[in-house]
């Protein structure tokens, strides 16, 4: 097993850093989002030239979970769009990878050519801390691949009956403050228009919302794409276990249609019928 320490630490970001100035250097990406140190904070950076690396390129959380991790996928999207004819390069983790991949398959990012991945396998710590399913990228670039690790949670909920876990939820769903916090940090929530703030299925003005429509709705509208990240559950102020339940659906969607989110292949969700959802719009349209 890896110690991470701060030596290690500086190691796996010169690696990095020497990885990207041979990319600039080649004239292969135009920038490359990553992450970024300042001022005593962690946050998503687009370096726009080799020169900048040297200037707090960060890889976030290594050892132990924190604050560092962001929906990196997604930020890629908006970068993607804005400047249509450059390549950027990314750092990825395992769950940036399959964020990456599954945006790929709604369309919402068209051109997989306009993409390098950089990709950082994450500690045995970490993985465990998250009970990621893939905790490391297709391919890695920097750091050594761990195992994956089953969440023991979803068992549990499951194996309840269905009138306590139905009071299991509603119990949970109580402490919701209607934030929105679990959609605006997901990945891979990229609707023009979202469900939860139509009055016709959630009534807006309401804070609580109502227990259980607005999680359910959230969790349908899920199935098929939550690459189980778990960022939900860490933005949650009120400890709401979410991805106990997205995860528990991705499930169901992988027993009944062999489906497993954020996997590298062309096979479209089978919630995806069309190619990509009506009304919603790809980011680089």
């Amino acid at each position: 097993m890896v110690s991470w320490n701060a030596l290690t630490e500086k190691a796996m970001i010169d690696e990095v850093r020497d990885y990207v100035k041979t990319l600039f250097a080649d004239g292969k990406i135009s920038g490359f989002l990553a992450l970024k140190s300042h001022g005593g904070g962690v946050y998503p950076h687009l370096f726009q030239g080799a020169d900048e690396l040297d200037d707090g390129l960060s890889l976030g959380d290594l050892a132990e979970p924190g604050d560092c991790r962001y929906p990196l996928a997604s930020v890629l999207m908006t970068v993607l769009a804005a400047e249509p004819e450059m390549t950027f390069g990314i750092l990825l983790r395992g769950c940036d990878d399959r964020a990456l991949n599954e945006l790929l398959r709604w369309n919402q990012v068209k051109a997989a050519d306009r993409v390098v991945r950089v990709g950082m396998a994450c500690s045995p710590e970490l993985a465990r801390a998250h009970e990621c399913r893939k905790p490391f990228p297709d391919d890695v670039i920097v750091g050594q691949k761990t195992d994956p690790v089953s969440c023991e949670r979803v068992r549990e909920v499951r194996e309840k009956d269905l009138q306590n876990r139905l009071e299991y939820w509603l119990e949970e769903f109580d402490r919701c403050i209607k934030c929105y916090g679990c959609r605006n940090v997901c990945p891979v929530c990229f609707c023009n228009v979202c469900t939860l703030e139509q009055d016709s299925l959630i009534a807006t003005g309401d804070i609580p919302p109502e227990n259980p429509m607005f999680h359910l709705t959230r969790a349908v509208h899920m199935a098929g794409r939550c690459i189980d990240c778990n960022l939900c559950t860490e933005a949650c102020p009120a400890e709401i276990p979410l991805r106990t339940l997205y995860k528990g659906v991705a499930q169901i969607i992988e027993e009944e249609f062999g489906y497993v989110t954020g996997v590298s292949s062309s096979d479209k969700s089978p919630l995806n019928i069309l190619g990509s959802d009506p009304g919603h719009t790809s980011a680089n349209d």
